[in-house]
């Protein structure tokens, strides 16, 4: 069997329609011109419009025909140094125009360039660095000290350059590119670049484990920059704020490659600030934001912002925007659209809600079938692999089913898995005889299930998915029962270890407000989820820790568990004997481990 069946067709409102027409009209014709990569495309907006803003930000404005010049400026840098087509150059800089600037450039003249954490230090910073194998690496003056350190550790004697001006007086680009020419010299022509080219290489958000760094050719980046402005309308009017990490495929390049290729500008923060967004938002005249899930939950937590409907916006467009916030934030804030989508920056699919149901990731309409072909199969979490039928194919889920998504792999330029520089991770992430003898699915590492509409609802992690008293439980949906109470500002849910038990037991680091009641919380759990799925343990914690994408960092939690002797914030245990959560002092933790109390 199968998973190509037509999904089926809600009603489609007309502008859902004329979303997904544009999107296909802005992408149909890439093909046609193998040569025509961004960097091409900002040349031909330059000359076109000249000096319309393309990137602002507080550091620096870039015009389009400032942003091409500059990008010419970083190739012949590049060209200069003698890199050749497909070499690397690891770039480490906070958020601001120039960041795109460089890459442009680089990558203009077939350099491959690392886009690397600002938030990596030590060991995770040198295995980012060691799996690049860059020749070069730029590093902005404020991030030098500990990179350039960790840079030559890693990597013996790399080429460190600076972007302004450092202790170490380190060679600095931002004043050697400005005596490099703008425009190419015949004598230093680059190699031919074409789509198929690698481009960049983006790297995982690692939450579990180390970061994985994959491939983005340049086809990749034209088709999510012209894919999103389609499906967004981005307008030459438009202008778009992203407070996302550039050194991600959201915030650094469909986000901004979306605007750009529509004519429309770019307000760049550093990073997100709840008490900032606002006043950014008004004080740039923007109409539209990129979002992921939890910045939209920090805002709606955030006090009353006196400016916060006073602002342009049209569309609210990312990924990640939860039920139980999604009604509220765009009420809250008067949000004309939200423009869900779910996409990954190695996937082979990618799905859009155009049509704003809330909570739901998106769907494939059935005449996008043949070029996303997708499928949710039936997940193993004691294996940690899609579970086999009797002649081991793997087993489509059901409407209303839970299991991993995966999309097909294909020859065609949307069904191409590029891969990681790591050969071994590119080969788990592959499901072969899936269907058929020889096909060929890549994992998405997520578990969704589908509606009876045909909508895609993102349940859980493969990984942040447990077993208890033989259910699975998947630890977002306890999150946001848990969330939704009073007094509760964020949590974090996973699985613990519990001696003579089978399977995890579900535990909640929960940063509170001090009004937090406990015997609420219980009760309100236990009307909203089922027995097995109640977390047996609380811990009780001032913050917790943050990737860069807002996710949190479970693992540490999970190894320090619920002993008190190891941790020293306040745990309890959920006692069923007297209906209540109790202090889970030493004694309680010794009738855990010796099964004497139930759980």
């Amino acid at each position: 069997m199968t998973a190509e069946l037509a999904l089926a067709e809600p009603p489609q409102p007309r502008s859902a329609n004329k979303d997904w027409l544009r999107a296909l009209e802005l992408t149909a014709r890439i093909d046609e011109t193998p040569n025509r990569i961004l960097a091409t495309v900002i040349d031909e907006l330059a000359e076109r419009l000249g000096d319309a803003p393309a990137l602002l930000s507080d550091r620096e404005t870039l015009t389009f025909r400032e942003l091409s010049a500059r990008s010419h400026r970083y190739a012949r840098w590049a060209l200069d140094q003698g890199l050749a087509k497909s070499e690397v150059v690891a770039l480490i800089m906070p958020n601001r125009p120039e960041y795109l600037a460089i890459w442009l450039g680089l990558t203009r003249v077939g350099v491959v360039v690392a886009l690397i954490n600002t938030n990596l230090r030590g060991p995770s910073l040198a295995h980012c660095l060691a799996v690049a194998e860059p020749r070069h690496i730029i590093i902005d003056a404020s991030l030098w000290a500990g990179a350039a350190e960790t840079a030559g550790a890693t990597l013996g004697d790399p080429h460190l350059w600076a972007h302004g001006a450092t202790p170490a007086d380190a060679r600095r680009i931002d004043l050697t590119v400005e005596t490099c020419g703008a425009v190419l010299m015949d004598g230093l022509a680059p190699a031919e670049v074409t789509l198929s080219d690698p481009a960049l290489l983006i790297y995982t958000s690692g939450t579990t484990g180390l970061p994985k760094a994959a491939h983005v050719s340049h086809h990749r980046i034209m088709s999510w920059s012209h894919w999103f402005a389609g499906l967004t309308d981005a307008q030459s009017t438009d202008r778009l704020y992203n407070c996302l990490p550039m050194y991600h495929s959201a915030g650094g390049v469909a986000a901004t490659g979306a605007a750009l290729v529509a004519g429309a500008s770019v307000a760049i923060a550093e990073k997100f600030s709840a008490s900032r967004f606002w006043d950014d938002v008004i004080r740039w005249e923007c109409t539209s934001f990129q979002y992921i899930g939890e910045l939209c939950r920090y805002l709606l937590a955030a006090p009353p912002h006196p400016k916060e409907r006073a602002h342009g916006l049209r569309l609210a467009c990312g990924n990640g925007l939860s039920v139980d916030v999604w009604t509220a934030f765009q009420e809250r804030f008067a949000i004309p659209r939200v423009l869900e989508f779910y996409a990954a920056t190695e996937g082979t699919f990618s799905l859009y809600n155009v049509e704003g149901k809330p909570g739901a990731i998106g769907r494939i309409p059935s005449f996008l079938a043949h070029r996303f072909p997708a499928a949710i199969v039936r997940f193993d979490p004691d294996t940690g692999v899609p579970a086999r039928d009797d002649a081991g194919f793997c087993v489509p889920c059901a409407r209303g089913e839970a299991g991993e998504a995966i999309g097909r792999i294909s020859s065609a330029a949307a069904g191409r898995f590029e891969g990681y520089t790591d050969a071994a991770e590119s080969a788990r992430k592959v499901l072969r005889d899936v269907f058929i003898p020889g096909d060929a699915w890549l994992r998405t590492g997520d578990l969704m299930y589908t509606d009876e509409q045909g909508y895609w609802y993102f349940v859980d992690r493969v990984g942040d998915t447990f077993r208890w008293k033989g259910e699975n439980v998947a630890t977002t949906e306890v999150a946001q029962a848990i969330g939704g109470f009073p007094g509760v500002r964020c949590v974090s849910v996973y699985g613990v270890e519990v001696p003579g038990a089978s399977g995890r037991a579900g535990m909640a680091a929960i940063v509170a407000e001090p009004s937090l009641d406990l015997v609420g919380l219980r009760a309100h759990l236990a009307e909203r989820l089922p027995d097995y799925a109640r977390p047996v343990f609380l811990r009780l914690v001032g913050g917790l820790q943050m990737t860069e994408t807002f996710k949190t960092k479970k693992q540490a939690l999970a190894n320090e568990g619920y002993d008190p002797s190891v941790v020293s914030d306040a745990l309890y245990v959920d006692d069923r004997s007297r209906g209540v959560y109790a202090p889970l002092d030493s004694s309680l933790f010794r009738a855990v481990a010796n099964g004497r109390l139930r759980l």
